[in-house]
């Protein structure tokens, strides 16, 4: 690159939890700028989550933290060229990467489902990843699964 890269500017904490995890997510959620119906949307698919709970001790927000972590991908493969073929390379995530791509599944298979409001679909996908199951879940085991089987073409990495 040319110049140097942008410094990272901090996010402000969301207004009800003050989380800043929260407002990341909620800005990845966020159509067309409107914040305020994305935060809505957030915060009525946490109410969600807590009045379907099966396990008492944890909150709303450990659910929703527990699912992220259950979407988190270690691996993923990249293409790289090699002579005339092209090779699926299996390349360990930088923390942060792993949690926006977490929070990209988790939001791209909840507008996939099909209940009433996207708080019904969020709060469905987060009570399903936070158990182990549900599309955004398959995902990361899907992508691990690539790697595993391109382990071979590891010593291609860059």
């Amino acid at each position: 690159m040319r110049k140097r890269a942008a410094k990272k500017r901090p996010l402000l904490p969301d207004p009800r939890f003050n989380d800043q995890l929260v407002t990341r997510f909620v800005n990845m959620m966020m159509w067309d700028g409107k914040k305020s119906v994305a935060f809505k949307v957030f915060y009525d698919a946490i109410d969600i989550v807590e009045s379907k709970k099966t396990d008492e001790e944890k909150t709303g927000l450990e659910i929703w933290k527990e699912a992220l972590t259950n979407v988190m991908p270690h691996v993923e493969v990249r293409s790289r060229r090699v002579g005339g073929a092209t090779f699926q390379i299996p390349n360990p995530i930088r923390a942060d990467r792993k949690i926006s791509t977490a929070m990209k599944w988790l939001i791209s298979f909840s507008r996939k489902r099909n209940e009433k409001s996207m708080a019904q679909r969020l709060a469905s996908e987060v009570l399903a990843a936070s158990k182990e199951e549900g599309a955004a879940v398959k995902k990361r085991v899907d992508t691990h699964k690539m790697a595993e089987a391109n382990k071979a073409f590891s010593h291609f990495r860059f």
